[in-house]
């Protein structure tokens, strides 16, 4: 038993608690206990180690209550007013290039017409001066360099200011809107169900509509990736294995991302999806008829012989074969079944299409959600799982950490479970994997208390990070149109209180047990300035290491800089690739500045300010030193 679990109990100072912490700790195994009775000596020994554990874990508690103290006694305070520190890392030249791409992005017809705008441009000037003009303006603004050599100096000169480097290749498919929603129907719908001709039980939420086949519409803070073949996921694996390799080269701490859209097919992922949703809505059923409705996800504990009776009455199994299905390792042991019980019925299945299985309330029967599933899908199937777990192995062997993007709500499931399987094999001894949690979605705190209570169970690091999210029109208007419930918060500022609610969830779990991760994705000022003051009140000392910020290349450079001279890890998503292939990436970050100018003017103020401060003061031609 670890002495950070026993923490919260000595802390509390209660006998109660600790007993609650050690028999917890005893349900929780995952090792059957041996039904023989110790003798007297055996006893006398286990209560001897017992008191020698205690002992010891008393310590640690005083030497983590001491440096909780310390630093809370030396509060870090950063003043986001700073443009000198804000920009030390800047030249004159990059501020001025600063100002005039974000003055251009507030002009409707400019961002309208982009993509006419730079054909047009390209075919006046040329190759050769087109380049030349983006590397002044937009692509200097927001993209690193062409190729790994070429990002270098760049990524060199933020860590030498305390920022590093999350490395994302940029390069784009550009394909029309035809284009784009004929590869998604046809990736997207099975042998089976071409063949049932919509006589299915499928849920139409998690069903392809070419209406919304296109999923760039309405999204442009997220790359999209279409699923061509296996051979153009195997050659997006290959990316992104470079792109590990040059995060290992770059710096001891570097993250690299990833998309499961671009290692598969996404039929698997819209299936699996359902799967999942589907199983566990039979477990809030079933919750309803113990009376236990409306609590968190986390909160519902169904009493065992109750639940043997619900599932007997709703056809899905003779009491005596259900209780089958809690006899395993550590289901059930408690007397009850939770929700993380329920959702470990479908781990481990030989074939990938067995996991495929969802409880039909009408026949009382266990069914395959397709009818059958050809050879070829089958290893579409486990070639994306193969691809995920060569990326995972290549982190772990560089010393990356790996983070998976979120996606649409009708992918996310299958993505969250299959990166939380990653997380269960790679996080045993530190944080490699990081799943992305989207707190715009109404059920983003039961996602975030389920995992990070999973992992407590298991012992593995959990690593998070948190995102308002990117696709939140295209999923409200997918929602309208098709029928279904809008899974996004009713707005912005229930948005706010859910990503603050589930960072304080993270960070109060990493304050008892120092094993949680969390990456704050946000330029959002008061978000950094609330993780700053939570960190503080809970003795989170930025060293450890456990909370990380994150931004954009090119935006909010007078938050990312200041926390990073504070001594506070933060990074920089650093898209890098050639001028020409990197330019839907460039159209998406002109429409997200264009909101982000218009509703504040507040960093080309920063910006201005500082300039004037130079000019003032002599600095005009000022150089970087590192």
């Amino acid at each position: 038993m670890s002495y950070t679990k026993l923490a919260p109990a000595l802390r509390a100072g209660s006998d109660i608690c600790l007993t609650r912490a050690v028999v917890s700790c005893r349900l929780r195994s995952t090792v059957a206990s041996p039904r023989t009775k110790p003798s007297s000596e055996s006893q006398e020994q286990q209560v001897d180690a017992t008191c020698s554990v205690l002992k010891k874990a008393a310590a640690q508690v005083d030497h983590i209550s001491q440096t909780e103290n310390a630093w809370s006694k030396s509060k870090v305070f950063i003043d986001f007013e700073n443009t000198k520190e804000a920009y030390k890392s800047k030249e004159t030249s990059e501020l001025l290039r600063s100002l005039l791409v974000f003055r251009l992005c507030t002009f409707d017809f400019l961002v309208d017409k982009n993509k006419e705008l730079i054909n047009l441009s390209r075919k006046v000037l040329g190759k050769r001066l087109f380049e030349q003009l983006m590397k002044m303006t937009f692509y200097g603004q927001f993209v690193a360099g062409e190729d790994q050599e070429a990002i270098k100096p760049l990524v060199r000169r933020n860590r030498a200011f305390g920022v590093g480097s999350v490395l994302d290749y940029g390069v784009e498919e550009d394909l029309t809107q035809e284009e784009a929603e004929k590869k998604e129907m046809e990736s997207c719908v099975s042998e089976a169900e071409k063949e049932s001709h919509g006589v299915d039980h499928r849920e139409k939420k998690y069903k392809a509509h070419r209406r919304f086949g296109d999923r760039r519409g309405g999204v442009i803070s997220a790359r999209t990736y279409f699923y061509a073949d296996e051979a153009k996921c195997d050659q997006h694996m290959e990316t992104f294995l470079k792109c590990i390799e040059a995060s290992g080269g770059s710096s001891e701490d570097g993250f690299s991302a990833i998309k499961l859209t671009a290692l598969g097919r996404p039929q698997f992922l819209l299936q699996f999806s359902e799967v999942l949703v589907k199983w566990r809505r039979v477990f809030h059923l079933l919750a309803a008829d113990q009376g236990k409705a409306g609590l968190s996800a986390l909160d519902i504990k169904l009493e065992m012989k109750q639940l043997q009776e619900s599932l007997a009455k709703l056809g899905l199994g003779a009491k005596d074969e259900t209780q089958n299905w809690f006899t395993g390792e550590d289901l059930g042991m408690s007397g009850t079944v939770d929700l993380l019980d329920w959702n470990s019925l479908i781990d481990s299945r030989t074939k990938i299409s067995n996991l495929l299985v969802v409880p039909n309330l009408e026949t009382g029967q266990l069914e395959p959600l397709l009818s059958k599933f050809t050879d070829e899908e089958e290893m579409q199937m486990k070639r994306m799982l193969q691809r995920m777990d060569v990326l995972a192995k290549k982190a772990l062997q560089h010393g990356v950490r790996l983070m998976v993007d979120a996606e649409q709500t009708y992918f996310q499931p299958a993505i969250s479970r299959l990166t939380l399987e990653m997380q269960r094999k790679f996080n045993k001894e530190k944080p490699i994997i990081f799943n992305t949690y989207q707190c715009y979605l109404r059920e983003a705190y039961d996602n975030v208390s389920l995992d990070v209570e999973l992992s407590c169970r298991e012992g593995w690091y959990f690593g998070a990070k948190l995102v308002r999210g990117a696709y939140m029109d295209q999923e409200r208007s997918r929602a309208a149109e098709i029928g279904y419930a809008d899974p996004i918060n009713p707005d912005y500022e229930a948005t706010n209180q859910m990503y603050h609610r589930c960072l304080d969830y993270v960070l109060e779990e990493i304050k008892r047990h120092r094993k949680a991760n969390v990456m704050v994705a946000s330029h959002n000022e008061n978000t950094v300035k609330f993780t700053l003051q939570r960190m503080n009140e809970f003795g989170i000392h930025p060293s450890e290491n456990k909370v990380y910020f994150g931004q954009l290349l090119g935006m909010c450079d007078q938050i990312s800089f200041p926390l990073g001279l504070a001594g506070y890890p933060v990074y920089k998503y650093v898209p890098y690739g050639p001028v020409n292939e990197v330019l839907p990436y460039l159209s998406r970050r002109a429409q997200e500045n264009r909101g982000i100018m218009k509703g504040s003017q507040r960093e080309r103020l920063l910006l201005w300010t500082e300039l004037h401060r130079r000019l003032l003061s002599g600095e005009i031609f000022y150089k970087p030193v590192y």
